[in-house]
């Protein structure tokens, strides 16, 4: 039977949950003991045991792919190797679409995510509605952080076009991450067996909270002075122990972020576009042209624009191939009519 040692696994995030679905896992050998992935290598992978971290590898017994905050039993083998055997099924996961369709799994088993935004020229609204839409689709509860509080400008009015365009139910803090005020400000979700990620783009300041929160030395980098953007200082995710008993996951900034979302799930993030919308002449009502609209003229005009921009992302992304190919032939067909209607017009025969 494995031997669960509840307190020093707390430390790194461990629940009353997850230690019974790890006591429902066999292990033919007698020297497995659970752990918890904390970072993620090309080459290899990280977990810690609660008391003692060790580099690992998966065997091919093992479905799917692992991501930072999965729980697992690890086997010890000769030769001072550590293999892991099985996976906890997580409670949560955050991932994203690629360009291609593709789902790419981001951290499992997390419980807040700090969305992580400048009030400098990081300060992006579509963006952070974007972060919203992924994280409450993944039902893990949000909490928008707005960094460098301490160099900002028009801080109330940044503060107040935010209030104005997030809904009401989610959580807003302004902080300075150099400031040790900060973990009092972050302390409600920061409690004991507590799991946090970090997500917002390069310089949003990802590294410096994570050095403020946690005895870690995150390296950290300058931002271009023109757009605030910063220089990918950390370049993989992981798993590091909050100095209050939480543990939080620092990620890369991301270039791209398609959700990983459904209709349904999008409409949660903008549940006052969605439940405007019931009151539309038109069930399909585009909120463009259509009369009596009831979105359009209640709803700020770029919010609109980039509910619309992401719903277009999520039915592209639930396309099959051949969806996708048929889609590229009819719009080929619609431009090439649209340049022979042009030509025409110039009189280009």
């Amino acid at each position: 039977m494995i031997e669960i040692d509840f307190e020093s696994l707390r430390v790194i995030g461990l629940t009353p949950y997850i230690a019974q679905q790890l006591l429902m896992l066999e292990s033919h050998a007698t020297a497995t003991f659970p752990a918890r992935i904390i970072e993620i290598q090309r080459e290899w992978m990280l977990a810690h045991s609660g008391q003692s971290e060790c580099r690992v590898r998966v065997l091919p017994s093992v479905e799917g792919s692992l991501a930072v905050g999965d729980w697992v039993l690890v086997e010890p083998r000769p030769n001072n190797e550590y293999w892991v055997s099985q996976c906890v099924e997580p409670v949560t996961q955050i991932a994203r679409r690629k360009h291609e369709g593709a789902r790419q799994l981001l951290v499992t088993n997390v419980d807040t995510a700090l969305l992580l935004m400048g009030l400098d020229h990081d300060f992006n609204l579509r963006r952070m509605e974007r972060y919203l839409a992924i994280v409450q689709a993944a039902q893990v509860m949000p909490v928008i952080v707005l960094t460098k509080l301490d160099i900002a400008e028009d801080v109330a009015e940044k503060l107040e076009q935010i209030k104005q365009r997030i809904p009401a139910q989610i959580p807003i803090v302004a902080v300075n991450a150099l400031s040790e005020n900060t973990v009092v400000t972050l302390a409600p979700w920061l409690n004991s067996g507590q799991t946090l990620v970090l997500l917002g783009s390069s310089g949003a300041g990802k590294s410096t909270l994570t050095n403020r929160l946690t005895s870690s030395a995150q390296i950290t980098g300058a931002v271009r002075q023109d757009d605030s953007k910063g220089r990918h200082t950390t370049t993989a995710r992981s798993l590091h122990q909050c100095t209050t008993g939480a543990c939080i996951i620092d990620t890369p900034g991301l270039r791209s972020w398609s959700p990983d979302v459904d209709e349904e799930s999008l409409d949660l993030a903008f549940d006052d576009i969605a439940t405007l919308a019931l009151s539309c002449r038109f069930r399909d009502c585009k909120h463009q042209d259509e009369p009596d609209c009831a979105v359009r003229d209640v709803i700020d005009a770029d919010r609109l624009l980039n509910y619309q921009k992401l719903l277009r992302e999520v039915r592209r992304s639930q396309q099959t191939a051949l969806e996708r190919i048929d889609e590229r032939a009819k719009w080929k067909v619609l431009h090439k009519a649209a340049a022979i209607r042009s030509r025409e017009k110039r009189g280009d025969y």
